[in-house]
């Protein structure tokens, strides 16, 4: 990999080719500047050929003497038959051309006849065998000279099986027109497949400017998982450096389009960029029967075993054990996902993208005016729809700023969950949280494509930038992370990484807790008051009470693996006092300071585990908690017995 500061000094200084061409704004295309499709399919293709016709099964003798662009594709469809489908757009492309060789031209001006492709934009190299072959260089060039093209160019080669067929090629445009360079796709290799039969990509995370492009790299050279295909875009301006490649290369065995990209990117340093595709891609140019079949069967597997099968995921409320709500002020808190409350989103293939209303949480039919009345005051206005919503529109947007072309594939999201609303147990973010997860699942998107530090950010970008809820990061953080988890929001390390240390810790250390919550709860979202506008004023009370928080939260985190209970009671007990210095008893509410005084009149240690609705307890004496628990009971609120959810074995065993 390339240190940070390498990729910046490459970044910033890149040496062009000496072409004098005018740079254009945004990866060399204006909005209305035409653009053009090459795709080429001038590769012989002996072995595959030679194996079809030698073949004693009689299986494929019906494919003897096809090209191989011609061949079944995924589905069936011819692999041609699929790239034309994909750019065949006026809209995006001013002119598609095939280039070919004449062996097979015949072949390509009969599909083009059948196909609505101009035939006079079949480009003929003149080659008819394997050794008088051009090289894929020379047949790009020779379209681009003969054709007097001047715009910039999509190259496609046409004999790729492509895993999905549904990919959005013009949000690989738009892409390419934010860049100020050309594009190179590529993708995650799957297991079983060797990057050194591959063009391998080395890719800057934060600019996505391939630092280093290896044409099949020796075993061990780099670490990198991403393989560039035959899917290119390139500036007007880069052009005539083809033929200064071709002059400096004049075997034909150099002439491919991997080692032209190898030394645009390592010698000439022009900036290329790099778009994801997360799907597999497979060139069977000069591949034999067997490895033909198996991708083509493995491809047509994929699609099959995700047509129609619903996604579902799960994501948990949670319990901030201690330090919160120092999370949004540089803190430190330790918090807990509980198996008792979740949020769970399904997600099915569609031909349109619907989103389900919730019957109880969305309602959209009432049993009388009075029954509307009702609901509207316990509960609000706002329902899960949104969620998914601002979560499926932001979910978009990263990818296309991160370089991720999502398919063409339309789903219905639809939601459920048991999580009590408004007594602060991260219910909203829980449903982002497991839309999120469906998402990611639907479209292959990936850990390393989001990481979960980026994705906790995400999450909460997403409920406070679109939908304006007040949040910290713990939530998103633990509900990312599951289970029991350490985190350190200081300064220093948001500055440095845009995000916290987050520590998964032992959860066989934990403590028998309680909850408790009101049956009828205000909204916590006020709880968080005029404290942040102190904290960013500089009031030191504030300040100081916020340290004093990560302070509690690292004895805590000594208390829990040392199994020191009592300490931990003391701690709790301690946090909650801190909060209400800093808060006062007007915002934290008569509700919840009742709880609290109820809690500690059986000798439990008690706070808030979030921003307010409920309280969270460590009882030591058994026979007090069962008093305990009738007394919340008594007062009308909700009294459960924690379970904690271990991601590593799913429910950790609670008290009976």
């Amino acid at each position: 990999s390339v240190d940070k500061a390498r990729r910046i000094s490459i970044a910033e200084s890149p040496r062009q080719c000496p072409v004098k061409t005018k740079r254009l704004h945004g990866g060399g295309v204006s909005k209305s500047r035409p653009m053009i499709c090459i795709l080429l399919v001038a590769g012989h293709g002996a072995l595959l050929e030679s194996q079809i016709q030698n073949d004693g099964t009689g299986l494929y003798s019906h494919l003897t003497g096809v090209p191989k662009a011609l061949l079944p594709g995924v589905g069936g469809k011819k692999i041609l038959d699929f790239w034309w489908e994909t750019v065949n757009t006026r809209q995006l492309f001013s002119e598609v051309y095939l280039v070919t060789n004449a062996d097979k031209y015949k072949h390509y001006e009969r599909w083009a006849t059948a196909n609505d492709f101009p035939v006079e934009n079949v480009v003929n190299d003149g080659s008819t065998t394997l050794e008088g072959r051009l090289g894929a260089v020379a047949d790009l060039e020779l379209a681009i000279r003969s054709r007097r093209l001047r715009d910039d160019i999509m190259v496609i080669a046409g004999d790729m099986l492509c895993a999905d067929q549904n990919f959005d090629i013009a949000q690989v445009l738009r892409f390419f027109r934010s860049k100020p360079g050309d594009l190179a796709i590529y993708y995650e290799m799957e297991e079983g497949e060797s990057s050194t039969s591959r063009g391998i990509v080395e890719v800057c995370p934060e600019s996505h400017r391939i630092m280093h492009f290896l044409e099949k790299p020796a075993a061990g050279v780099t670490g990198s998982r991403l393989a560039s295909v035959v899917f290119y875009c390139l500036r007007s301006q880069t052009l005539p450096c083809l033929a200064r490649f071709l002059a400096l290369r004049p075997r034909v065995e150099d002439r491919t389009l991997g080692r032209l990209w190898e030394w645009l990117v390592n010698e000439e340093k022009l900036p290329v960029y790099g778009m994801k595709l997360p799907t597999g891609f497979q060139l069977i140019g000069q591949v034999g029967l067997s490895d033909y079949t198996k991708w083509l069967a493995h491809y047509s597997t994929k699609q099959q075993e995700s047509l129609g099968k619903p996604i579902r995921s799960r994501s948990y409320a949670r319990v901030g054990l201690m330090g919160n709500p120092s999370d949004g002020f540089h803190g430190k808190t330790i918090a807990l996902s509980i198996a008792n409350f979740w949020a769970e989103v399904s997600l099915t293939e569609s031909s349109t993208l619907v989103l389900l209303p919730h019957p109880l949480n969305d309602p959209t039919e009432f049993g009388s005016l009075q029954d509307l009345f009702c609901i509207s005051r316990k509960e609000g206005y706002l329902g899960g729809l949104r969620l998914l919503q601002a979560t499926c529109k932001k979910f978009y947007q990263f990818c296309s700023k991160q370089g991720i072309a999502l398919s063409k594939q339309n789903f219905t999201l639809k939601y459920d969950t048991n999580i009590p609303r408004q007594v602060g147990l991260a219910g909203s973010s829980a449903i982002v949280s497991a839309t999120l997860k469906c998402l990611m699942k639907f479209f292959n998107i990936t850990d390393s494509d989001l990481p979960k530090p980026v994705r906790a950010n995400f999450i909460l970008n997403v409920e406070s930038e679109e939908l304006f809820i007040t949040a910290g990061l713990q939530d998103r953080v633990v509900q990312v992370y599951e289970g029991l988890v350490y985190m350190d929001f200081s300064k220093a390390l948001m500055d440095d990484k845009g995000y916290g240390e987050y520590i998964p810790m032992d959860m066989s250390c934990l403590p028998p807790l309680w909850l408790a919550y009101l049956g009828d709860p205000s909204d916590s979202g006020r709880i968080h008051s005029d404290v942040r506008q102190r904290w960013l004023n500089g009031d030191p009370d504030v300040v100081e009470a916020m340290k004093s928080f990560a302070e509690l939260t690292d004895g805590a985190r000594d208390a829990l693996q040392s199994r020191d209970w009592a300490r931990l009671a003391e701690l709790m007990d301690r946090n909650f006092d801190l909060r209400r210095s800093v808060y006062g008893d007007e915002c934290l509410g008569q509700g919840n300071l009742k709880m609290v005084q109820l809690a500690k009149q059986f000798g439990s240690a008690v706070k808030l585990p979030g921003s307010g609705g409920a309280v969270l307890g460590l009882c030591l004496d058994s026979h007090k908690l069962v008093e305990l628990k009738q007394a919340f009971q008594q007062a009308g609120c909700v009294f459960c017995h924690i379970v904690p959810f271990d991601p590593c074995g799913g429910r950790a065993q609670g008290p009976d």
